[in-house]
């Protein structure tokens, strides 16, 4: 047998119009970040500037830092209490979100049993459907839901029962495609060793899903913590209100105080950014899971 040793060192190199295009798309990406993060840069400038310093000079820095323009605004608009109670209907709603989104992705995606088309043609069909057009038969709904004198209506749990069933498609079917790509016999190892269906997916099914999980997580976490309309219409009480409703206490019809608004945002901004930084790398290996089967 031959062996064929005319090979030059220059079939192995990259080919020379490789690197330009990479050099263009590498500008592009680094354009399209710009773009993407300037927003946010614009916001927290402002968050320190005077009202007549925002109108007058919007894109530069403030000439003094007016830090208590996040003292106000967590003073005047109860933020406190409203980041409490959007902690808690957040909280809740991923978690119900996790737990029914996995459990309902793992049956569909492992059983075959009759109707089980036809259950991921209703999720499907559940994704579908414009979320804002819901409100007032909801409103009417969970009117009418409760014992005695309790209702549903003007309570958290209002936003909470919505939120999830919302986002359950979404978790669902994101959940059913990272699932295809876990092999069978993973399960039918730990069936051998003595674990039932709850512990397989307690065990070993649900830990491999981390990656996917996350990626719901902030799907989830971004539409329940800035959601504006369905707090607006369920709840209220002042007590009870969340984040996003205490952000419009700082305009009426009067005016807008753009100094304490974009003080007020800020500090809502800051819990989804450091969510997003501590699940980012999951997030990613989320996004691509499932693409790839072999």
């Amino acid at each position: 047998m031959q062996v064929n040793t005319n090979v030059k060192a220059n079939d192995f190199k990259t080919p020379a119009w490789k690197k330009p295009v990479g050099f263009i798309l590498k500008i592009l990406l680094l354009a399209y970040a710009i773009v993407t993060l300037y927003p946010l840069y614009w916001l927290v400038i402002s968050a320190f500037k005077t009202n007549q310093e925002f109108f007058n000079r919007s894109y530069a820095w403030p000439l003094q830092w007016q830090l208590d323009n996040i003292t106000r605004a967590w003073e005047l608009g109860n933020m406190g209490r409203a980041m409490l109670n959007s902690t808690y209907v957040t909280l809740i709603s991923v978690v119900l979100t996790i737990v029914l989104g996995t459990l309902a992705a793992y049956v569909l995606s492992r059983f075959k049993f009759k109707f089980s088309g036809l259950i991921k043609g209703m999720f499907l069909l559940g994704m579908l459907i414009p979320i804002h057009s819901t409100l007032v038969p909801l409103f009417i709904f969970m009117g009418k839901i409760g014992i005695g004198e309790y209702k549903l209506l003007g309570t958290h749990w209002s936003l909470i029962f919505p939120y999830t069933a919302f986002e359950l498609p979404i978790a669902i079917f994101l959940g059913m495609a990272y699932m295809a790509s876990i092999p069978r016999e993973v399960e039918e190892a730990a069936m051998i060793d003595g674990n039932g269906w709850w512990g397989v997916f307690g065990r070993i099914i649900f830990p491999l899903c981390l990656p996917v999980i996350a990626t719901v997580t902030i799907l989830a976490f971004l539409r329940f913590w800035n959601d504006f309309s369905f707090a607006l219409v369920f709840i209220n009480e002042q007590a009870l209100k969340t984040l996003p409703l205490s952000l419009s206490l700082f305009s009426d019809g009067f005016g807008t105080d753009y100094a304490l608004t974009m003080g007020a945002m800020f500090i809502a901004v800051i819990p989804t950014i450091v969510i997003y930084l501590i699940f980012q790398e999951q997030i990613m290996k989320g996004m691509v899971a499932g693409s790839v089967k072999g």
